[in-house]
C-alpha cells in the first residue's frame, strides 16, 4: 500500500521539515501521497507535486485547517488513513498535537520521533532523553508515525513533471477548539531547526542583556540561528521558541556553538546530532565537553567577544 506524508508548510511553500520527513517515507516504499492541509495551499501543493517519489498530492482546505487546530486535522487524518499502510508527519508542534489524537481515534499506537526505518513495520526511536535507542515493531494495520527530522537529510525537490493534485473532502469540524489569534516572533536569522549554524547560550550568561550582547553579535558573524538551554529560557534570558533540548527543539546543524551550557541530558537530547560541536565553558569538567569536538575552557565574557572579533 501507499504511504501518506503530512506536509508542514506556510501556505506558499513546503518547509524543510517535510523534505526531511520524506526521506524515511521513501524508505517505506516509492509510492508516496502528500497531504497539504490548510486554507489557501495551492502554491505549497504545487511544490509538493515535484518532490521525489510523490505520485499524488492531496489538498484539504478549510478555515479551521488554516490555523492548525488539532481536532479538525486529526479528523482529516482519520478519514484518509484507512487507504494507507503508514501515515508519516514531521514532529512539529502541529503534528505532535494532531497525530496522537488520530491514533487514539483509529485505535492504533503512535510511533513517535523515529530516527531510522529498519523495515516496513520496524523503526528505531530514542528514549531516556536520547541516551538509548529502542527498536519498535508494530503489527497495527496502519502505522501512525512522527519523524525526528534532525536525524534525516532532506530529500530535495526534483525537476520533473509534477504529480497530479487532487482535492479531498474535509470532515466536519468537531468544534472542540476555537482559533483566537496568533502572536508571531520575527527574526532576520535562519530558522532554528533548519539552520546550518546554531549559537546557543545557557544560564551562565547571567541576564537577558548579557545573553543578547554576547551571543547576537557572534551569531551575526556566523550567519547563525540563536538557541538557548532550558535553564536560560526559564530564567527569562531567551524566548521559548529558542529552546533547544528534549522539551524544546531538536537541531542538527553543521556547527553548534554552546556558550555557558553545562550539557545536561535534557539539552544534549536536542543537539548532539550536530556535526561539529564547539563548547565554551569555565568548568573543564562540564558534561558538554564529553560530546564537544572542540572546547574552550575559560571565562565566556572574555572568550566570546575575542572570538567574535577574530571572525571579523
Amino acid at each position: 500500500m501507499t504511504t501518506l506524508l503530512l506536509a508542514a508548510h506556510d501556505g506558499s511553500s513546503i518547509k524543510d521539515a517535510t523534505l526531511k520527513a520524506l526521506t524515511p517515507a521513501l524508505a517505506l516504499g516509492d509510492d508516496i501521497h502528500v497531504l497539504v492541509a490548510g486554507d489557501g495551499v495551492a502554491a505549497a501543493a504545487a511544490e509538493a507535486a515535484k518532490l521525489k517519489g510523490v505520485s499524488r498530492v492531496l489538498t484539504a482546505e478549510a478555515p479551521a485547517l488554516g490555523h492548525g487546530l488539532a481536532e479538525p486535522l486529526a479528523a482529516l487524518i482519520v478519514a484518509l488513513a484507512p487507504a494507507y499502510s503508514a501515515v508519516l508527519a514531521p514532529a512539529t508542534s502541529t503534528f505532535k498535537n494532531a497525530v496522537p489524537r488520530a491514533a487514539a481515534l483509529l485505535d492504533v499506537m503512535q510511533i513517535s520521533d523515529i530516527t531510522a526505518v529498519l523495515a516496513p513495520d520496524t523503526f528505531e526511536r530514542p528514549t531516556y532523553a536520547g541516551n538509548a535507542l529502542i527498536t519498535v515493531r508494530s503489527t497495527d494495520p496502519i502505522k501512525l508515525i512522527t519523524v525526528r527530522t534532525a536525524s534525516f537529510r532532506a530529500t530535495l525537490v526534483e525537476d520533473r513533471p509534477p504529480a497530479p493534485i487532487e482535492a479531498v473532502a474535509v470532515p466536519t469540524d468537531p468544534g472542540l477548539s476555537t482559533f483566537v489569534g496568533d502572536v508571531f516572533s520575527t527574526a532576520d536569522r535562519p530558522e532554528l531547526t533548519s539552520a546550518r549554524v546554531v549559537v546557543s547560550g545557557g544560564r551562565a550568561l547571567g541576564s537577558e542583556e548579557q545573553f543578547k550582547a554576547l551571543l547576537l553579535p557572534l551569531a551575526d558573524r556566523l550567519g547563525a540561528a540563536v538557541g538557548a538551554s532550558r535553564a536560560a529560557v526559564d530564567a527569562g534570558y531567551a524566548p521559548n521558541d529558542w529552546q533547544v533540548g528534549q522539551t524544546g527543539k531538536a537541531v542538527s546543524p553543521d556547527l553548534y556553538v554552546a556558550v555557558g551550557i553545562s550539557g545536561a541530558i535534557q539539552h544534549l537530547a536536542g543537539m548532539k546530532d550536530a556535526k561539529v560541536i564547539v563548547a565554551i565553558n569555565k568548568d573543564g569538567e562540564a558534561p558538554i565537553f564529553q560530546v564537544a569536538d572542540y572546547g574552550l575552557v575559560g571565562d565566556l565574557f572574555e572568550l566570546v567577544p575575542e572570538l567574535t572579533k577574530a571572525l571579523g
